[in-house]
């Protein structure tokens, strides 16, 4: 097991290309923050930081550790938990299951930053979280694809089209995923976004697709759909990915424009793990063109 020690915390890599253990860290509003710088350059290395054992953590502790990355952000069609904070709940007895490959909220121009996520119900078995680095993704490109990705732009939107993203259970009757479905598209959003973008906090290039795209602009349905799987198996590819299997107190912070997720509903029992999202950004292509809203209805 390779271990970095830096001078506050142990660095252990999960996978070759996306993914690390912290250790030696309890999260707390009160960390101290030279941790929390190298937790942050970890986050910018890594894409991914996996915390075990944050078993101490509530969801108002959760919430102010989460502020010492960014404001909360909200989101824009799904109710918190409770009003009095930004604790966003996934509830697998609510409908609540992302198993599609998604960055969050890219319907809108503001992406959220960062998301922060706990696991409080975790099943004996399955409900695993895979991420991929949508970098190395836009890196292992042809230099040919790389020069047309760079120059291209697609429209997400959470107006889902459920015969192309197959959510959980999409043919069920269940009452409560389709009121999670029904609120989840309460407003619809589209959201013009460049497909390369440069990330704000490295200066590196990223893939931006996933589950809410679409179409590509300029193209036709089918010449859209066969180069959005181009593209979006380059992102989805095993060599690209981390897979993490929860327990109850585990702690996930993800740099949301710099990855996909991915969760895993391969499971029959009680799952609920809360989220709180902050900071935000509007996406930026090589030639400092920026993504923008078409519709919000």
């Amino acid at each position: 097991m390779t271990v970095t020690q830096t001078n506050l915390i142990q660095v252990i890599p999960v996978a070759g290309r996306i993914g690390a253990e912290i250790r030696g860290v309890k999260l707390t509003e009160n960390i101290d923050n030279n941790i929390l710088k190298e937790i942050k350059e970890a986050l910018n290395q890594y894409k991914v930081l996996f915390f075990k054992g944050q078993t101490h953590l509530d969801d108002t502790s959760q919430e102010a550790f989460a502020r010492l990355l960014g404001e909360p952000y909200a989101h824009p069609t799904v109710p918190v938990k409770d009003q009095t904070n930004f604790i966003f709940e996934l509830d697998s007895e609510q409908g609540a299951k992302a198993n599609h490959w998604h960055t969050d909220v890219t319907f809108v121009p503001e992406v959220p930053k960062y998301s922060i996520l706990r696991g409080v119900t975790i099943p004996e078995y399955g409900g695993d979280t895979v991420w991929a680095n949508t970098n190395t993704a836009y890196e292992e490109l042809p230099e040919s694809l790389k020069q047309l990705a760079d120059q291209l732009w697609a429209v997400h939107t959470n107006e889902f089209d459920y015969a192309r993203v197959p959510l959980a259970n999409k043919n069920d009757d269940n009452k409560q995923l389709n009121n999670y479905r029904s609120v989840f598209e309460s407003t619809i959003f589209k959201t013009k976004h460049p497909v390369v973008h440069v990330h704000e906090e490295t200066g590196k290039k990223h893939l931006l697709l996933g589950g809410f795209v679409r179409h590509l602009e300029g193209f036709s349905t089918s010449e859209s759909q066969k180069l959005f799987n181009i593209l979006q198996d380059h992102v989805t590819r095993l060599e690209n990915t981390v897979r993490w299997q929860w327990s109850e107190g585990d702690v996930v912070i993800w740099d949301n424009l710099a990855t996909q997720h991915y969760a895993v509903a391969d499971y029959n029992q009680h799952r609920v793990v809360r989220r709180v999202t902050v900071g935000k950004s509007v996406p930026v292509n090589i030639h400092k063109q920026e993504s923008n809203l078409l519709q919000k209805k």
